[in-house]
């Protein structure tokens, strides 16, 4: 073994050590959403059960605000730091918990002069910044960023306006702030996200846009920005042809960042342009849409960008922060950043220079037919890894349990405009009689903002996905849409399962190693009556967990936006990880909403995920070994 490799090896060996924390939303700063954690294995894993249950707001809140309205789509990802647990609850508000058995210690307290608002929702994460007597919380709450002493909850004084900024460009408008989880690097607090009209704001105005910003931690001052839409003198401003930059607005980054510490650089995966489905009156490529950037945290400069989608119209943005691994592909170990993609393309790029570590070529695709819309003649196509999930229309893919489902779904496509995967959105109702484009995979993925997760030690990527079709299509009569489900025959899925699936791929090589339906879904049906049908799989969006010796996995639930009809369920697995066979299962009695984490405390392995649906409140469920 070569010294490099040997010091390499010792990195990641470092980096996967055994830490009884979870200290970021995806794990580490990298976002692996791995844990060398190993006193849950294979030799007791059938011995995992329920050990507490929490609701995932403090009790205390809604006795004392009755007439509150919580989502029970609660998506937040503790954090375990220290011996204390700290989560957003359903209003946003930070939560200090006892790790041991998910009790309150203290909840985070309205501002000054402010009420408890009578609806809210959990952020996805939260961030920690400095250790012991000094150890500080950076949360995002309605318009502002908030500095929370973690022993405590108060607020730190010193931070901008007596513990919180102002996120608002103007204060006096009435917008609030939909931002992703803050990410604190060499002390600045990184976030993004858009202002949202309220009341009788312009949502349309030019100023709302989706900049990502830095913030002095310690004081809250503002140290930079950066234009996810280029500003006149910019580089990228001819990518908006007709200087339509000057309302470019919106993109974004909706789910966060990770970063590397080492080098100094933050990873933001961006949104599309608006508006989603229709590029008519923004021609041209629209950077910084669909793109991964790397940012240096000191400056808040460009250090590179990869662009995956030009000129979107399908709703396909980068809906997950990549993964920050080394790996050794072609026999070189290379410092790595992985982007999954609503697509089901796997995007590897050298995370120092942008540097494709796999070829990416542009490839021609189909022009639009919708007068006035000029779809880009190319897009990017990885060579490798192949894609994760199904892509394009055809009746190759349509459903095929019995001859009668196969031919209702045949006649049901032929109503719609399809092909291969960038087929753009069509006029319903036009000359030839269809109404939109089925295309595939949908705006829901392939992957979403649950990710993926890396095995640091052996460059295995493990990608849960959906496959769902849906309509895209312009309206003469109303705006483009493309929210809208493809039911099949019968109200059957219109696709050959698997509907929600497991993909395992070896980074090292490109290759996949092995792929196996996530559950079972909808054969409760009385056309599927007596068929002996496959493991089907489930279409709702699971977040996943790697752990030395198992992939975590629930199946999603129904509670919440745009998820698939059909979907979710109760079962939360732990896969072999070489394999991908279940090696236990248990039903946690609602569906994850949440992405699991796993911790140590006072000697005892924790895994802890966040679950809820339709007529089920929202909790944190944690399971040990018992």
């Amino acid at each position: 073994m070569s010294l490099a490799l040997a010091l390499t090896l010792a990195a990641n060996t470092a980096h996967a050590a055994a830490t009884a924390d979870w200290a970021h939303f995806g794990g580490d700063i990298g976002d692996t959403k791995y844990s060398a954690l190993d006193q849950i294995n294979a030799g007791n894993i059938k011995r995992l059960k329920v050990v507490w249950r929490a609701p995932a707001t403090d009790p205390a809140v809604t006795s004392e605000n009755p007439g509150l309205r919580l989502s029970n789509n609660f998506r937040n990802a503790p954090l375990v730091v220290g011996g204390v647990m700290y989560i957003s609850n359903q209003l946003g508000q930070v939560e200090a918990r006892d790790p041991g058995t998910g009790k309150v210690i203290w909840r985070q307290a309205n501002f000054e002069g402010e009420k408890t608002p009578t609806t809210g929702n959990a952020s996805r994460a939260i961030a920690m910044w400095g250790k012991g007597t000094g150890a500080r919380i950076v949360t995002v709450r309605g318009s502002y960023i908030y500095l929370l002493d973690a022993r405590t909850g108060a607020l730190v004084q010193s931070f901008g306006d007596r513990g919180r900024v102002d996120l608002r460009e103007d204060p006096k408008n009435a917008y609030s702030w939909n931002a992703p989880a803050p990410l604190v690097v060499k002390d600045v607090i990184v976030i993004g996200g858009q202002p949202i009209a309220t009341g009788t704001a312009d949502i349309n105005k030019a100023s709302l846009t989706g900049d990502i910003r830095g913030f002095d931690v310690r004081t809250g001052k503002l140290l930079w920005t950066f234009h996810t839409v280029p500003r006149e003198g910019e580089p990228g401003t001819e990518t908006w042809e007709n200087e339509t930059w000057r309302q470019g607005g919106k993109t974004k980054t909706w789910n966060g960042f990770s970063a590397d510490e080492q080098l100094g650089y933050v990873y933001a995966p961006l949104s599309a342009p608006p508006s989603d489905y229709d590029g008519r009156l923004r021609p041209g490529d629209n950077l910084y849409s669909d793109s991964l950037v790397a940012i240096d945290v000191t400056t808040g400069k460009k250090v590179w960008h990869f662009q995956t989608v030009h000129h979107d119209l399908w709703d396909y943005d980068l809906p997950t922060p990549p993964i920050l691994a080394d790996i050794k592909v072609n026999g070189r170990m290379r410092k790595a950043a992985i982007q999954v993609t609503k697509t089901a393309f796997v995007f590897a790029f050298d995370r120092v220079t942008g540097e494709p570590l796999f070829p990416i070529v542009e490839t021609p695709v189909p022009a639009s037919t919708m007068p006035g819309e000029k779809a880009s003649p190319t897009q990017p196509i990885p060579q490798k890894p192949a894609p994760f999930d199904r892509q394009g229309m055809s009746e190759d893919q349509l459903i095929d349990f019995t001859p009668a489902l196969r031919a209702e779904a045949v006649e049901i496509l032929s109503r719609y405009v399809h092909g291969d995967i960038f087929t753009p959105p069509s006029v319903a109702g036009g000359e030839d009689g269809k109404l939109g484009t089925l295309y595939l995979p949908g705006w829901v993925g392939g992957a979403n903002w649950t990710g993926a997760a890396l095995d640091p030690l052996t460059g295995i990527l493990y990608v849960p996905s959906v496959t769902v079709p849906w309509i895209s299509r312009y309206n003469y009569r109303r705006p483009p849409e493309s929210s809208l489900y493809m039911e099949g025959p019968q109200g059957l899925p219109m696709v050959k399962p698997p509907y929600g699936r497991i993909t395992a791929i070896d980074l090292n090589s490109g290759d996949h190693l092995w792929m196996v339906p996530n559950g079972d879904g909808p054969r409760d049906h009385p056309a599927l009556k007596g068929l002996n049908l496959p493991q089907l799989g489930q279409a709702g969006r699971a977040a996943p967990l790697l752990t030395k010796s198992f992939l975590f996995l629930g199946e999603g639930d129904m509670v919440g936006l745009s998820i698939p009809k059909l979907s979710g369920g109760n079962m939360f697995r732990a896969y072999d990880k070489k394999t991908g066979k279940v090696a236990w299962q248990i039903d946690l009695g609602a569906g994850t909403t949440a992405p699991p984490i796993t911790y140590m405390f006072k000697g005892k392995q924790y895994i802890v995920v966040g679950v809820g649906g339709v007529d089920h409140p929202a909790e944190l469920v944690a399971m040990s070994i018992k």
